[in-house]
């Protein structure tokens, strides 16, 4: 009963957090309002596909070897923040640009399908993975919400719900961009959305660049 309560605990505490507006936000908005729904739910399954594989990474062990080993970790985290600025400057050159599909062309457009689905997945998955806050997260958080001496599948456990949890989300933003396309594929909010997506991108960029490593 105590395993179950503190899981119970930890659901809310991810769902809460999860909440919180991030890089993962901001790609999967990015990815949503250059490709449609496809595009944005593959950036999704990139971010869930990351968070999953950290998970598992900080329940062998290798995670804690990574944080320990300085020069990787300082190399994860440089990584993250080249690629979130490059994110946020692709996104400001777009807004420049102002060339948008229609609303109905933003998921026809690449319904050439594959190449939606494999932007869209390597630009959530980078972005994330390339994130060291979120193995820090893993390793640092989760014993929190776990017995003195917890078995494999309780790890497991925490770590995939938190990546479930985490898609859910992200694939409720999705559906919440795509249903308010019309208004959102209109030039003027296309551009002020992508000069906003932009400027986060690259505020988050700063902000992982001064924290310690």
């Amino acid at each position: 009963m105590t395993w179950w309560h503190g899981y119970a605990s930890f659901v809310a505490f991810a769902a809460v957090l999860i909440v919180v507006p991030g890089p993962d936000f901001a790609v999967v908005t990015k990815a949503a309002l250059r490709s449609g729904r496809r595009g944005g739910a593959w950036a999704s399954a990139g971010v869930a596909t990351s968070n999953a594989l950290q998970g598992v990474v900080a329940v062998v062990g290798l995670g804690a070897l990574i944080v320990a080993s300085q020069p990787v970790f300082t190399a994860i985290k440089w990584a993250g923040v080249a690629y979130l600025a490059f994110l946020g400057v692709q996104a400001l050159r777009s807004a420049w640009r102002g060339r948008y599909a229609g609303a109905a062309d933003t998921d026809s457009d690449m319904a050439s399908g594959r190449k939606a689905a494999v932007h869209g997945w390597r630009q959530g998955f980078l972005s994330n993975i390339t994130n060291p806050k979120v193995l820090v997260f893993y390793l640092a958080v989760l014993p929190q919400f776990l017995p003195a001496s917890p078995a494999l599948w309780q790890i497991m456990l925490l770590a995939l719900t938190h990546a479930l949890l985490g898609l859910a989300y992200l694939l409720l933003l999705v559906t919440g961009l795509h249903r308010a396309r019309r208004v959102l594929t209109r030039r003027p909010v296309r551009r002020a959305m992508d000069v906003g997506t932009g400027l986060a991108l690259l505020g988050f960029s700063a902000r992982l660049a001064r924290e310690q490593a």
